[in-house]
């Protein structure tokens, strides 16, 4: 039953990717509609500014201000010295 519905899934789904691709066709670009007023295109540096440099500065700074404004406590975090392991409480009731 499973194959059946994982089988029913995929041709529903492959089915609507070609849907989507024929409808919009690189063909249909070519036509101009009423209004249309394009600008002058990008050139090299200002797409790579704007599409890939851009986006790392914008990540850069939300790091940035996550890892300055961290107002966790320490004892919160998972770090090697505070994991109870069996060892380490049978050694902390030792001491006790």
């Amino acid at each position: 039953m499973d194959k059946k519905n994982a089988l029913r899934a995929g041709t529903l789904a492959a089915g609507t990717t070609l849907m989507m691709l024929l409808m919009s066709s690189p063909a249909l670009a070519l036509t101009r509609d009423d209004g249309d007023d394009p600008g002058t295109g990008l050139s090299v540096i200002e797409t790579l500014g704007l599409y890939v440099f851009a986006p790392i500065v914008l990540f850069a700074i939300i790091a940035g201000l996550v890892l300055v404004l961290d107002r966790s406590k320490e004892e919160h975090r998972v770090t090697s010295r505070n994991i109870k392991t069996r060892e380490t409480m049978e050694k902390a009731d030792a001491k006790a």
